[in-house]
């Protein structure tokens, strides 16, 4: 059985990280999202993985590599455009063949991963085999109407869903899908669907099972769900401390202060992540928080946000929270007057300011 990962698209809901980074890099828990997609498909024994990739291949590449250090191999599928899910399928079948596959978005998380559904696919053999989730605001996704547990039907994003069903992140299919992928028709997005897709299976009378999914999955398309799911990640972590840390410090619960990393005349408390060489000094590192590697904070107290690597915060008066900071920002705070902000801000940025 092959593997499938997507990893194309733009990140529009990211945006300004995602002009610079792709979005199936961003960090969770200090580690790229992609990299949970992939350690799902090995963990359910798919050991040969096809990825489908766009404008950020060269980076898609770079962090992935052949497979190695996972021990599979990994063949690139290059998309010309975002074109949808059945196009990326489309695309895929020389590097699929007649073998049945997994499909999975580069940037979802299944917290269960996928093992038994994947042995349940491989054991009843059915054209595919879709997992759903019921999530409050259908409007968004890809939903099932179901009937005596079979699927009646399927639509991408819905003005008025007929159900709370929403698809989630993972697919499994056989050959039969590609001559379905082959009879559908751009729809208004100009994308081929795979909802429809997966409905001409069902048209066709080919065999299409649902599963819905027990525990909890994210999208991590948005803000809110990243910080969500490193939350979620970080509470099934065991404390370990590698790096250093002083006797004016404390470190209090769940937290993983890697190899290298500095805690002096701190406070970290967990669940949380301090990454290799990253130095907290004289600050408070609050639940909920991953702080990958050669940062830097200093006087300064954060919570429930993720900095990535290469950051420098520094004497800021006031908590950050609930916040995503990219690679090698520079947040710091001058002692000069008149009191005054001072930006350098890329498109789409985003910044709060709590009046006092």
């Amino acid at each position: 059985m092959k593997g499938l990962v997507l990893s194309g698209g733009k990140g529009s809901r990211l945006r300004p990280l995602t002009y610079t980074r792709a979005k199936q890099l961003v960090p969770v828990a200090n580690k790229p999202v992609l990299f949970y997609g992939i350690e799902a498909l090995t963990a359910a024994g798919v050991r040969d993985i096809g990825i489908v990739v766009g404008d950020t291949r060269e980076e898609i590449r770079a962090a992935v590599g052949d497979g190695s250090r996972w021990n599979i191999d990994v063949t690139y599928i290059d998309q010309e455009a975002p074109l949808g899910l059945a196009h990326a399928v489309l695309i895929s079948e020389a590097f699929i063949g007649k073998e049945p596959f997994v499909m999975y978005l580069g940037d979802n998380l299944l917290n269960r991963g996928i093992t038994n559904f994947v042995e349940e696919f491989v054991r009843t053999k059915p054209a595919a085999q879709i997992l759903l989730t019921r999530v409050p605001d259908p409007k968004m996704f890809g939903v099932a109407e179901l009937s005596g547990g079979e699927i009646v039907r399927l639509s991408e994003k819905p003005k008025e869903p007929k159900s709370d069903l929403a698809l989630v992140g993972v697919y499994m299919f056989g050959p039969e899908v590609f001559e379905s992928v082959k009879r559908i028709t751009p729809s208004v997005r100009n994308e081929l669907e795979i909802t429809d897709a997966i409905q001409d299976l069902i048209d066709r009378g080919c065999t299409v099972r649902p599963h819905l999914v027990e525990g909890w999955w994210k999208d991590t398309g948005k803000l809110d769900d990243i910080l969500e799911a490193n939350r979620l990640i970080l509470e099934t972590f065991d404390r370990l401390v590698d790096g250093t840390v002083d006797g004016d410090s404390r470190v209090e619960g769940k937290v993983v202060v890697e190899d290298g990393a500095q805690i002096v005349g701190s406070v970290v408390r967990g669940p949380a992540i301090i990454g290799a060489n990253t130095r907290i000094e004289l600050s408070y590192i609050g639940p909920y928080t991953s702080i990958m590697n050669d940062v830097e904070i200093k006087g300064s107290e954060i919570e429930h946000s993720i900095v990535m690597e290469g950051s420098v915060l520094s004497e800021l008066s006031s908590r950050i929270i609930d916040s995503l900071i990219g690679r090698n920002v520079r947040i710091y705070r001058q002692p000069v007057k008149p009191s005054a902000y001072r930006f350098m801000l890329g498109d789409n940025s985003e910044v709060g300011i709590r009046w006092e």
